[in-house]
């Protein structure tokens, strides 16, 4: 798929690759990947395990370089501690013992790069605070970071990835092992920081539901291919079983939106042994 040429009049996209390929060894994970992301724009990141879509993160967080191809995040070459981006991680319980505040946690957003405790200045606690209020945590934010719920861990760390004003967020997995009620309380702040500051979001995730009826876009990547486009184009039968090489089956059931990529009954979830996954739509 290509991209048409921008508009002079148009703002600069939050992010731009053109021609990207990544690989490592003989392994080719995608190719050939043109997209632009726009400021404000809620792009989903689709595809099963293996498909290269954590790797895309990494490129664009300045930590893998692209094996062909060009990128730039807000008109300059991804690095390494570059407060353009903000990163939210794959949900991960803290150790109930441990004695880190959630306060410390958001603080590490300052420059968490760097050794030491970056937040003594009166500016940073500043931050702080309003990126710790920003997120309806402040609350909690000076309990034991362990004794917190994964919701509540989830939020600061959003609030942690706010904290440098970023232009885009990238989010790896945010929603996992939360239950729906947290689901939904994360993708909100997301959606309103989107709405409200601007920001791009891209939104790696197997749990497409929470967050399908607010992405404006979905990039698909499976087998070295991609296909973008919004939802109604991409999670259709024809587009998943060309990026596939399969038969796919797109279904609603019960005002679901179900993929289904086996000869077996319908399912919500295909194993990873079939590098399927299914989508539901509430």
């Amino acid at each position: 798929m290509t991209v048409p040429s921008a508009d002079p009049a148009t703002p600069s996209p939050a992010i731009s690759l053109r021609g990207a390929s990544l690989g490592f060894g003989a392994r080719e994970l995608w190719s050939g990947l043109d997209l632009d992301v726009a400021a404000g724009e809620f792009l989903a990141v689709l595809g099963p395990n293996g498909a290269g879509k954590t790797s895309l993160l990494k490129v664009l967080l300045g930590l893998v370089p692209l094996s062909s191809g060009s990128v730039e995040v807000s008109g300059v070459t991804p690095h390494r501690g570059s407060n353009l981006v903000g990163y939210i991680p794959q949900q991960r319980g803290f150790d109930t013992d441990l004695g880190a505040r959630g306060r410390d946690l958001v603080a590490l957003g300052a420059n968490g790069h760097r050794y030491g405790w970056p937040w003594s200045g009166r500016d940073v606690r500043a931050r702080i605070h309003a990126a710790i209020a920003s997120v309806g945590a402040s609350g909690y934010a000076d309990s034991p970071i362990g004794q917190l719920s994964g919701g509540e861990q989830q939020r600061l760390r959003v609030a942690q990835a706010l904290l440098g004003d970023p232009r885009v967020l990238l989010c790896d997995e945010p929603l996992l092992s939360l239950d729906l009620a947290h689901q939904r309380g994360v993708v909100e702040l997301l959606d309103a920081r989107r709405r409200d500051a601007g920001t791009a979001v891209v939104f790696v995730t197997h749990e497409i539901n929470p967050v399908l009826p607010i992405a404006d876009r979905v990039l698909y990547l499976v087998g070295g291919r991609w296909a973008v486009g919004t939802p109604g184009e991409v999670m259709t039968t024809e587009c998943l079983s060309d990026l596939y090489g399969t038969q796919v089956d797109v279904l609603r059931v019960r005002g679901r939106l179900v993929v289904v990529g086996s000869a077996d009954a319908v399912t919500t979830e295909l194993s990873e042994d079939d590098h399927l996954h299914a989508h539901e739509h509430a």
